[in-house]
C-alpha cells in the first residue's frame, strides 16, 4: 500500500509519526480540508502529468487551477493529466492520495507558486484519507522537487 511506503520514506527523517490518518476520505481538496478543519487553500494537491513521455507532478494550492498556456509555456507541451491507471502505474500512488513522496523512479516533482503563500500545507501522504502538515521547506526538502513553476491561475 502506498501509505506503507510513504511511511517508510519519512521514518528515514524521523517524522512517520507526523502522518494523520483519518477515518473519512480525505481525496479531494474538500474532503481534506474538512478532515483538517483548515481553509480548501492550504492543501497541496498533487497534480500529475504525462510530459514527455514520463509523468511529473505539480503540487499546488487547493484553490488553485492548471493554467493551459502558462503549462504549455513551462513544459513545452499541453497539460495531459494521468489516468487513474497511469498514476498507479507511472507514479506509484493512486488518485486520491498522489503525493511528492515516495515516488517511483523518474517522477519529477514541481513546486506551484500558488503553495509559497503560506507558513505549512497539507500534502497527502500516498492514501486518499491521510495528510501531513509540512512547512514549506520541509515539503522542499522531503518531495526533492526538481523547481518551483507558475503555471496555476485562480488562486490569486
Amino acid at each position: 500500500m502506498a501509505i506503507e511506503r510513504v511511511r517508510e520514506y519519512f521514518k528515514s527523517f524521523g517524522i512517520e509519526d507526523r502522518i494523520k490518518e483519518f477515518e473519512v476520505s480525505s481525496a479531494t481538496v474538500q474532503l481534506a480540508s474538512e478532515a483538517l478543519g483548515c481553509e480548501p487553500k492550504r492543501i497541496a494537491k498533487s497534480l500529475s502529468f504525462m510530459v514527455n513521455g514520463g509523468a511529473i507532478l505539480v503540487v499546488a494550492g487547493g484553490d488553485s487551477r492548471i493554467d493551459n498556456s502558462k503549462f504549455k509555456t513551462q513544459f513545452g507541451t499541453k497539460a495531459k493529466m494521468l489516468t487513474p491507471d497511469e498514476a498507479i502505474e507511472l507514479v506509484g500512488h493512486a488518485v486520491g492520495g498522489v503525493c511528492p513522496f515516495a515516488l517511483n523512479e523518474g517522477v519529477s516533482v514541481y513546486l506551484d507558486k500558488s503553495l509559497a503563500r503560506f507558513e505549512t500545507v497539507f500534502p497527502a501522504c500516498g492514501s486518499s484519507n491521510s495528510a501531513i502538515e509540512l512547512t514549506i521547506a520541509e515539503l522542499e526538502k522531503y518531495s526533492g522537487y526538481v523547481s518551483w513553476v507558475d503555471v496555476c491561475k485562480d488562486w490569486e
